[in-house]
């Protein structure tokens, strides 16, 4: 069995743990109502994608 060669301290461990983060989705503007939606994705505010309604949201 492979065995580690020496101990990996802490900080040298944390430090490579510590890229390990949530990135923000890229959010575009909706072209019609000018709120951010997520791309190439129906806008939940309008229900408007590609120039046309897609689905009816209600007030």
């Amino acid at each position: 069995m492979a065995l580690p060669k020496g101990k990996i301290s802490k900080s040298r461990r944390d430090k490579r743990r510590a890229n390990w983060k949530l990135t923000l989705p890229g959010l575009v503007e909706c072209p019609k109502c000018h709120e951010p939606k997520l791309p190439h994705r129906v806008c939940q505010s309008c229900g408007y994608y590609k120039n046309r309604t897609v689905i009816k949201v209600e007030d």
